[in-house]
């Protein structure tokens, strides 16, 4: 599987997740407020499972490195706010 196809399929997938949770949103706000508290961790366990599953599926790209990305980033911003950058 292509680099590309691996990033639209996990678009397409966090699309998905995110036009449910939406839709989840709108049915629950017309619902009675009991258990919303439940409801809302499920829905951010479900946001964050969907992340992850980003994640991996850009990990599989033998091009991709996550970790070196992540450090990239994170010296990035660490230079910017001391003035190095």
């Amino acid at each position: 599987m292509t680099n590309r196809r691996i990033i639209t399929r996990t678009r397409d997938l966090l699309t998905r997740l995110v036009l449910g949770l939406v839709t989840l949103a709108a049915r629950l706000r017309a619902a009675p407020q009991r258990g919303q508290g439940t409801v809302e961790y499920v829905a951010l366990i479900l946001l964050v499972a969907g992340v992850l599953a980003g994640a991996v599926a850009m990990t599989k790209s033998s091009k991709f490195d996550l970790a070196k990305q992540v450090e990239t980033q994170i010296t990035n911003a660490i230079k910017k706010v001391g003035g190095g950058g």
